[in-house]
């Protein structure tokens, strides 16, 4: 059939009923966006790619529905780079576009030009290049059936003068890959240690959330064993937190209720979880990885497992047909050894860590630095952190989308929400990119029109997002709520400062002056300040009530004080030690 190599690209993206763009507008491909109206693809033109990227990973991960980002060539995509690779170690099939410099000029250094897939090539899953005009469609078709296979960006490159010419191609159908159960001999051989096990314990990942049917096979699984349920770090919506199996999140600020029972256990088994180190380091000062447990690791891609921790069967395939499959193998007797006992020891175990998650209001210094008692001094009439994390659950809705941001406060937090369905709790993962919160749940909630969204953000890493209020204010645009935790300071690496570097805070104040709710203001947008628990369960309330009933947009400041938890990087950092000496008076004048 002839068409123009537009023409095919578009009918494509309408043939795997991609719906969704998100970027910035360029000359590179406008022959493409000028079509997207016809084609029923709605274009979210964004104040900043990096956003639009991020916008675009809410989307997808909200949904599981694939969508794109596409922007000028050069600048505009050099802008993608962090939003992709946060996809990337989100697990988040998108479809990454980047229109190429002009094949007759690519190399002289032209306006605009940059090496695009050298740019990506560490970034994405898969990507390719198109070669030739006609072979556009089948090119497009594999990237994103790759991206889909691989769960994660792919990108497509298409020099920019391969646009409106004629060819002569027939659109191929979609390519869908059938996920794997697993090897027949190692889910035997996992139901079998299961069947034996006295103490198990399970694991889920993002997998079990991105697996159809993975948190429902993971729960039947459980159940059957009395097995209790972790979670990684961030992914508090891969098990239903309202069950009585579930154990929290590991990791940074997660469940000692999780970590006590996971370092009980004999048998782990890890479904869906590449086992990255951030979910396994010690918390709370609680070493808890169980070092002579059996681990059972389930992941969809082989070159994760046995990556970072040792272990005794590796399983590679999708999360709900190895839990499914290993359900269906254990013996008749599996999980009944202590079953009562071990149901009462859960039970026990996570009413402690309640109790005292409710009773925790302030943050704990280190030994030898005093920084978060001058916090709580210089401002006693603020929040702290915690104060404001429980006004919130005060108010948020069960059925809410939540985004995070990275920074001190947000982490804070990450012990707090839980959910009782997947796909409700968007962080911004390993990769750890300021600036996620605001244009995930924008994206998010693009997605999901229905849904209360909130967006959570400190106020450092909001600045590198704050210019989205001024483009998602537009008509089109959907309505959402952002919480911004104020206290004018960079808090992990200030966190850090009094650790390592003796309160030298080198880069770590924020603009007194500058306020965010004014801003929002100044953008049509809703800004709220809140200063009491009171008023921030008030100000939360009414946000959700203007955004599903009212079609509008509030951003609640909620101002709290400077205390600190605990640094990230704990396993990353040590006291520097001068030997040589550092001294202004050796610093010399340039030459110019």
């Amino acid at each position: 059939m002839k068409m123009t190599t537009e023409e095919a690209f578009v009918k494509t993206l309408q043939a795997h009923g991609i719906e969704h763009a998100f970027g910035i507008i360029g000359s590179a491909m406008m022959p493409i966006s000028d079509i997207f109206p016809d084609a029923g693809i709605k274009f979210w033109d964004c104040a900043h790619e990096g956003s639009a990227g991020m916008m675009s990973d809410g989307y997808t991960r909200a949904t599981g529905k694939v969508s794109m980002m596409i922007a000028q060539n050069g600048p505009g995509i050099t802008n993608f780079v962090t939003a992709v690779k946060t996809a990337y170690w989100n697990h988040t099939p998108l479809l990454l576009v980047t229109p190429q410099a002009a094949n007759k000029t690519i190399g002289q250094g032209g306006f605009q030009e940059v090496e695009q897939m050298k740019l990506f090539e560490d970034m994405v899953a898969y990507q390719e290049e198109v070669r030739d005009p006609t072979r556009v469609a089948e090119v497009l078709t594999r990237v994103i059936a790759k991206a889909k296979r691989l769960s994660g960006p792919a990108q497509i490159n298409i020099p920019r003068d391969f646009w409106t010419q004629v060819v002569d191609i027939e659109i191929p159908d979609p390519i869908e890959f059938e996920v794997s159960p697993g090897g027949e001999n190692s889910v035997a051989q996992a139901a079998e240690m299961l069947s034996n096990a006295k103490n198990p314990v399970i694991l889920n990942g993002a997998g079990v959330v991105l697996s159809k049917g993975g948190i429902a096979a993971s729960r039947a699984l459980a159940e059957r064993l009395g097995a209790p349920v972790c979670v990684g770090y961030q992914h508090n919506d891969a098990f239903p937190g309202n069950h009585p199996l579930f154990a929290g999140p590991l990791g940074y600020n997660g469940s000692k209720a999780g970590m006590q029972l996971i370092k009980e256990a004999d048998v782990v088994l890890c479904l869906g979880t590449r086992l990255n180190p951030f979910s396994t380091l010690p918390g709370y000062g609680i070493d808890y990885w169980p070092a002579d447990a059996k681990i059972i690791q389930v992941d969809i891609n082989p070159d994760r497992i046995g990556l970072t921790k040792k272990v005794s069967i590796g399983i590679v395939g999708d999360a709900a047909k190895v839990a499914n499959g290993i359900l269906s193998q254990l013996s008749d007797t599996a999980g009944d050894e202590g079953r009562e006992a071990r149901k009462a020891h859960i039970a026990q175990t996570k009413s402690a860590w309640a109790q005292e998650l409710t009773s925790l209001t302030h943050e704990q210094d280190d030994p030898g630095t005093d920084w978060n008692v001058r916090a709580r001094a210089a401002k006693p009439e603020w929040m702290s952190p915690r104060m404001a994390w429980r006004a919130i659950q005060s108010a948020l809705p069960v059925e809410a989308i939540i985004s995070s941001d990275i920074g001190n406060n947000c982490a804070i937090g990450n012990a707090y929400p839980a959910f009782e369905e997947g796909r409700k709790y968007l962080a911004p993962g390993l990769f750890g990119p300021c600036g996620y919160g605001l244009p995930a749940i924008v994206g998010a909630k693009i997605g999901q029109p229905e849904v209360p969204v909130v967006g959570f953000a400190g106020d450092g890493a909001f600045g590198i997002a704050v210019n989205e209020l001024t483009a998602i204010g537009r008509g089109e645009w959907p309505a959402i709520t952002q919480i911004v935790f104020r206290n004018y300071q960079w808090g992990a690496e200030k966190r850090n400062s009094t650790l390592w570097f003796e309160d030298n805070f080198v880069g770590t104040e924020l603009d007194e002056d500058v306020s965010y709710a004014g801003i929002a203001n100044a953008c049509g947008l809703k800004g709220v300040v809140a200063r009491t628990q009171e008023e921030l369960t008030d100000a939360l309330n009414q946000a959700i009530k203007d955004q599903m009933e009212n079609g509008n947009t509030t951003l609640i400041e909620a101002m709290i004080n400077q205390e600190l938890g605990d640094p990230f990087r704990r396993d990353a950092m040590k006291k520097p030690v001068q030997v040589a000496g550092i001294s202004k008076s050796d610093m010399r004048p340039q030459t110019v």
